[in-house]
């Protein structure tokens, strides 16, 4: 007996020694992905004074989520707290401590497109995927409209992830900012603003890094556990779009974080952005969704 429960110790003490040494590799794993250089094309962009820019670009900073993420002033703020998870926006202003202080053009397409930092490494958080697709124009517009805000001091991003997050990480389950982007794709013509289903397909690229890219809803990569799944936009089993029958009904969702029954929405989405979406851009977004072939939840 106390043979047996000699050798019962010695098996469980290597399975824990094995095991944590599996949790380090794995750390080291992901560390060093997340320190791996990412080819991108340079594609400079053309920034212009034009006062039309940058209202084009007040909008889209407002409407398009960077304000939900790095405030409405640009100088960052914290975006998720939740147990060991941790993310802080950076500093986005001219000011001494922003990151982009000294961004070139280039650098600002590179960071907003495509996920990587002016050095290559990628980015984690920064929703890139759903900005993959913008048009020269809107990125130059929002650019410029960053460029002038007022300088602020702030800090750098800071990004701590539950070690489970970590190993996912690793395994490339969980995904940083530049890994489910082709970087290959040129960026997309623009699209003229209407309330149209093409112009619709547009606005939505901004849905799909929650939503998926068949927009049938799930559970959002990387977010935390306690994050209810995205909802699925298509009309398929499991549909959200069967509670609002008019464009008019979806954008008094948007502007009051509830559905047309009065339940309020968790605030896990982006309603400080979505507020802001024009008539415009909420009507073509519903005439597109319309178009979607029906998927069940949670095919993404």
């Amino acid at each position: 007996m106390k043979k047996w429960l000699k050798w019962s110790g010695i098996v469980v003490g290597a399975v824990i020694v094995a095991g944590a040494a599996a949790v380090l590799v794995g750390v080291q794993l992901g560390e060093r992905k997340l320190a791996r250089k990412v080819e991108v094309p340079t594609v400079p962009i053309v920034l212009s004074a034009d006062p039309a820019k940058l209202e084009l670009g007040r909008y889209l900073f407002n409407s398009r989520g960077c304000a939900e993420c790095h405030g409405a002033s640009g100088g960052g703020h914290e975006v998720i707290k939740s147990g060991s998870m941790l993310v802080v926006a950076p500093n986005i202003t001219p000011g001494p401590d922003s990151v982009t202080r000294n961004y070139q053009p280039a650098d600002w397409a590179r960071t907003i497109r495509h996920g990587v930092r002016p050095d290559g490494r990628p980015l984690m958080i920064m929703p890139s995927e759903d900005y993959n697709r913008m048009s020269d124009d809107d990125v130059a517009a929002l650019v410029v409209y960053t460029k002038q805000l007022p300088p602020l001091p702030g800090n750098p991003a800071v990004i701590q992830l539950p070690l489970p997050m970590k190993l996912l990480y690793a395994a490339g389950i969980v995904h940083d900012s530049s890994e489910p982007i082709n970087h290959a794709l040129p960026p997309e013509q623009a699209v003229p603003a209407a309330v149209t289903a093409e112009y619709g397909a547009y606005v939505a690229k901004n849905c799909a890094g929650c939503h998926g890219a068949q927009f049938s809803g799930g559970k959002i990569p990387g977010g935390p556990p306690n994050w209810p799944a995205a909802a699925n936009l298509t009309p398929g089993k499991g549909s959200a779009m069967t509670a609002y029958a008019t464009p008019q009904a979806l954008a008094a969702m948007f502007r009051s974080g509830q559905r047309p029954n009065g339940t309020a929405i968790n605030k896990v989405m982006p309603f400080q952005s979505l507020k802001e979406l024009n008539d415009t851009d909420v009507f073509a977004l519903y005439a597109y969704l319309k178009t979607l072939l029906p998927r069940d939840a949670g095919l993404r």
